[in-house]
């Protein structure tokens, strides 16, 4: 088991290989969109994601969920990545950062 700082380390890093997913929907990364709502690391080998998308009937959600998972592998070979998508709360343009809302031209 890993340390608190080791896992807060982790964590971090997951988040900003997470800035470099991008939602091709509207080309701005999935953090800035808000659409990450949690990153758990186990302090083993499994990250948890805690997610959701613009909306629930997003056409391309499982493209999204894939580049999510591939993006963290290719960081950490040897963990399991879980993604979990929740539409409560729903997402809106208020969780949308102010560096997304500037690439967003809002």
């Amino acid at each position: 088991m890993k340390t608190p700082e080791e896992i807060k380390a982790v964590e971090s890093q997951t988040w900003n290989i997470l800035k470099f997913v991008i939602d091709p929907e509207v080309e701005v990364n999935i953090v800035d969109m808000g659409l990450i709502y949690k990153v758990e690391y186990n302090g083993e080998t499994t990250i948890n994601i805690t997610m959701t998308l613009s909306t629930p009937a997003c056409p391309i959600a499982d493209a999204i969920v894939l580049n999510v998972e591939q993006a963290i592998k290719n960081k950490f070979t040897d963990f399991e990545v879980d993604v979990t998508l929740v539409f409560d709360p729903p997402w809106s343009p208020d969780m949308v950062s102010e560096e997304g809302k500037v690439l967003l031209g809002l």
